[in-house]
């Protein structure tokens, strides 16, 4: 790995904390986690961003495959890393810790520092990166608006919904067909692991995330009761 994509991992955790000390300072009555969300939503919107500024070629925007990474390439994923590392210790300082998205950062970190460390396979891994965060900004702006008083109402149905399509177009179609790629190409195991975990976490999210929409669904249309006073 480069001195200088090190480099941008350090200055990216700086940059992430010192993001969310402003945010907090800016929005003192606000919730860590509203502050956190902000944050996670400028990172996302950044990380696609720079996913596709990356694309060598839009024709074959996934090619060349296997190969060696594009300086863009390795700085988008550079920016990432310091982005995960600090959301995993942000979330070790949030009132309700969860386990399971300290489990998700870890294996991020993980799978994103080995295509940093082979400096290969930049095509599969920026375009996973896009896959994973272009449904972010919208799943945190549901949490933000329930933060803000929109709490079932037509606008965070909206945002429910439009996080839900994106969510599933993005990992229940192009997720499948980049885990394919990847795993058909000649990339190291652990890249291939990577890709195959992070499918099937994205089915089993798919799975909660349509529960939800049913469940948003079916109590916007059970009937009110209406309470008599005779």
């Amino acid at each position: 790995m480069d001195d200088s994509i090190l480099h941008l991992i350090v200055f990216g955790v700086i940059s992430w904390t010192t993001l969310f000390l402003f945010t907090r300072k800016l929005f003192p009555n606000r919730s860590f986690d509203f502050c956190n969300r902000l944050v996670s939503t400028i990172h996302a919107i950044l990380a696609v961003t720079l996913s596709l500024i990356s694309v060598q070629d839009w024709n074959c925007p996934l090619y060349p495959l296997a190969s060696r990474s594009s300086h863009k390439q390795m700085r988008a994923l550079a920016v990432t890393v310091g982005y995960l590392i600090y959301d995993f210790v942000c979330c070790l300082f949030d009132k309700q810790v969860k386990v399971d998205n300290l489990i998700h950062h870890l294996v991020s970190v993980v799978g994103l520092g080995a295509g940093l460390a082979y400096e290969w396979c930049g095509s599969e891994m920026v375009a996973a990166l896009c896959v994973t965060e272009i449904s972010s900004p919208f799943l945190h702006m549901r949490e933000i608006l329930k933060e803000l008083g929109y709490k079932d109402t037509d606008f965070n149905l909206a945002a429910d919904v439009l996080f839900a399509v994106i969510f599933s177009c993005a990992r229940m179609i192009g997720g499948p067909y980049l885990t394919y790629v990847t795993l058909s190409a000649n990339n190291p195991i652990l890249i291939k692991a990577m890709a195959l975990g992070l499918q099937l976490v994205s089915a089993f999210w798919f799975y909660k995330i349509a529960r939800m929409i049913m469940h948003k669904f079916s109590k916007r249309n059970k009937p009110k009761i209406v309470h008599s006073n005779r």
